[in-house]
């Protein structure tokens, strides 16, 4: 006997796998991508970090499936609404889910697992979003959710015997320490702290994600670039992302495509790379290399040489640039 057990990097989602994996189960494990995960590694179970996790934990390979594409459509207008940010929960469980189902014959599974629980979620987690997003995924009675089945209505696998729901679970509500307990005693190593994955929780990045929309410039490379700096909307069709940290200096130059404009010190002066995207004229780079200049730890008021450069420009542009005030600039900031 098969299962697709939908695996996000989190505890819940690998207890449950693990769970129906001790009863006997063969487990095939998927993760879905999406474009709104925190790019560090820290907080993003993109990377090897999650397939590592999978294979210490359940000894199976994962296989990821990309979304991303598909996700954008959902964004604009999802069925079943937003929460409290941008993030359309019940739709995004249904795109999962109807993916999964499509692969269920090819892998000879019969039913699917996920880690939710039953109040967990305010949106997505409670007794009528777990109803509709098992009826509209086409999966009604094929969803398992181990953690909280003895809270739920019995799922075929139950009724068929192919899994003895005395063995399943009654977690509810948003509380962790029954998950933390089940994780000691499964031997469930190295999972992460909850740590808010999903970018369209959280309200900043909901603000430049509109702002965005706004301007119609919603694409993958647009919503990577969401997630690094501090962004300004200089123009209709123009922004500019100051980097914070070196980290994120290194990331914005990752990020930087064809007919994009970077901005930054020389070397002898620390301070940030910044980014431009758009329409940028002689006045916006000006205005551009001031901004970046105010970043630098400068106490100059004579200014700073900036270099400025088209990206794939061989060639490089110095200019000597006074710290942008506060007063010209702040209102441009998303």
């Amino acid at each position: 006997m098969k299962a697709i057990a939908l695996v996000s990097g989190g505890l819940d989602s690998i207890l449950a796998a693990k769970l129906v994996q001790e009863l006997g189960i063969e487990v095939i494990a998927f993760h879905f991508v999406i474009p709104f995960c925190h790019r560090s590694k820290k907080n993003s179970p993109e990377g090897g970090r999650v397939l590592e996790f999978v294979r210490d934990n359940l000894g199976v390979p994962l296989s990821k499936i990309d979304v991303k594409d598909i996700f954008l459509e959902i964004i604009k207008k999802p069925a079943h609404g937003f929460g409290s940010n941008m993030n359309p929960c019940i739709d995004c469980k249904i795109l999962m889910l109807r993916k999964a189902k499509e692969m269920m014959a090819e892998l000879d599974a019969k039913f699917i697992i996920t880690g939710e629980v039953l109040g967990q979620r305010p949106m997505s987690q409670h007794r009528q979003a777990l109803l509709t997003i098992a009826k509209d995924s086409g999966l009604e009675g094929l969803v398992l959710r181990p953690l909280s089945a003895k809270l739920l209505e019995e799922t075929i696998p139950e009724k068929e015997g192919w899994i003895s729901r005395d063995k399943l679970l009654n977690f509810g509500g948003r509380g962790r320490s029954d998950q933390v307990k089940l994780a000691k005693d499964l031997d469930i190593k190295d999972f992460a702290q909850p740590a808010g994955g999903c970018l369209l929780t959280d309200p900043l990045f909901t603000k430049r994600l509109k702002e965005l929309i706004k301007h119609g410039e919603l694409d993958l490379d647009n919503i990577e670039l969401l997630k690094v700096g501090r962004h300004f909307r200089l123009s209709a069709d123009a922004k500019l992302v100051v980097g914070r940290d070196e980290g994120e200096n290194e990331e914005l130059m990752s990020l930087a495509k064809d007919g994009d404009y970077l901005f930054m010190p020389t070397e002898e002066m620390a301070g940030p790379t910044s980014l431009g995207r758009g329409g940028f004229n002689d006045e916006l780079i000006k205005f551009s290399c001031a901004i970046t200049c105010r970043y630098c730890d400068t106490d100059s008021l004579g200014g700073t040489d900036i270099i400025w450069f088209g990206n794939k420009d061989a060639r490089k542009n110095h200019l000597k640039a006074l710290p942008a005030k506060d007063k010209e600039f702040v209102s441009f900031r998303i």
